[in-house]
């Protein structure tokens, strides 16, 4: 569901691809596997020229196993809609993938893609969804994909092959930096968020509240009950749309009206959900719109949730519970030491 806040791992493995081998389907080349590919070598003078791949791959992988590859990456449907982009998702920073020798054998996949590149490649990459997904994903594919085509499609700029000591210098100062510019980044998009979400109200004729995080809630029916406290379980009947078009991404009727349960202020939905239903009394309903910093920001959430998208939620709280009661110290080490059991069991069996 659209509300947990790692979305499907369409950043999908956050970075990775290239290509081979010749057999030509229409400007594309094509390997053996059936990975259709473009790949331009930067050559000494600065320009861009094609760059095909023997059948056997790249014989000089093996001299960059066990190094680090950085290199910007951007996926798209078959429709183009954009599903990540790291030089926008990341601010401006590369993402790193690991080369070692199980890459160029799965051949088909992500895996035998990444093997075809050299630092300053730069390539397009056309995959069949569903050998993507079982080969290295190794999960169905998601309906949406579905739904858009056939075809996945990776365009991919290679930055630079490093050993692991560079690399992780080069991490470590990146995550600083990185950090610095998504806090500045959110603080300005908020500001413009803000302006949008007053607009928005008033055009609505919306009789809006804004709590101290930057959501705004307003509630249409009060209900008797009370509100809700962290560490409660909260059961939630929703639709979400996004404000710019209204268009519908998410809602419980899609699940057949059964409400979403989760536990409040407890991180487990967005940061938009946390702060705006504990405004709500229980057997309220309402609205709420939540900037985009408060729900997924620059990522956005697969083809539905765009990047920086501000969205509106209709809510009823329907219920609220207090969460279970946690077992006794010597319950838990008891339960954990049946999971040892078991986890013993099954290397036996499995001869480990």
């Amino acid at each position: 569901m659209f509300f947990q806040r790692t979305f499907l791992s369409l950043a999908l493995a956050a970075g990775i691809l290239s290509m081979a081998s010749c057999n030509k389907s229409g400007d594309f080349s094509k390997t053996p596997s059936g990975i259709e590919y473009k790949i331009f070598k930067n050559t000494a003078a600065g320009k861009y020229e094609d760059k095909d791949v023997s059948k056997d791959g790249d014989a000089t992988y093996k001299e960059r196993i066990g190094k680090i590859m950085a290199l910007h990456v951007e996926y798209r449907t078959a429709k183009d809609s954009v599903l990540f982009n790291s030089r926008k998702q990341q601010m401006g920073f590369p993402v790193r993938v690991p080369l070692d020798t199980v890459r160029a054998a799965q051949r088909g996949g992500l895996e035998e893609a990444i093997s075809l590149l050299q630092p300053g490649d730069s390539a397009v990459f056309r995959f069949n969804v569903d050998t993507i997904f079982a080969k290295s994903f190794r999960q169905p594919v998601p309906a949406f994909m579905s739904k858009a085509g056939k075809t996945m499609t990776m365009y991919v700029k290679v930055d630079k092959v490093q050993d692991q000591a560079e690399a992780q210098a080069d991490v470590q100062k990146m995550q600083v930096e990185q950090q610095a510019k998504m806090a500045a980044y959110a603080d300005e998009q908020l500001k413009k968020d803000d302006v949008a979400l007053q607009a928005y109200a008033k055009k609505n004729n919306l009789t809006v509240q804004k709590d101290a995080s930057g959501v705004y809630y307003a509630i249409t029916t009060a209900g008797p009950g009370p509100k809700p406290k962290a560490g409660q379980i909260v059961s939630v009947l929703y639709k979400g749309s996004l404000l710019e078009n209204g268009k519908v991404f998410d809602s419980s009727e899609k699940v057949g009206n059964k409400p979403f349960d989760f536990a409040i202020g407890q991180g487990q939905v967005i940061p938009g959900w946390d702060a705006g239903i504990a405004q709500f009394p229980k057997g309220s309903k309402g609205i709420l719109l939540v900037p985009s910093s408060l729900a997924y920001g620059q990522r956005g959430a697969g083809a539905d949730i765009p990047a920086d998208a501000i969205l509106r939620f209709d809510v009823e709280l329907v219920d609220i519970k207090n969460a279970p009661a946690q077992p006794a110290a010597g319950a838990q080490m008891d339960e954990a030491e049946i999971r040892r059991q078991i986890e013993a069991i099954q290397r036996q069996q499995q001869g480990k």
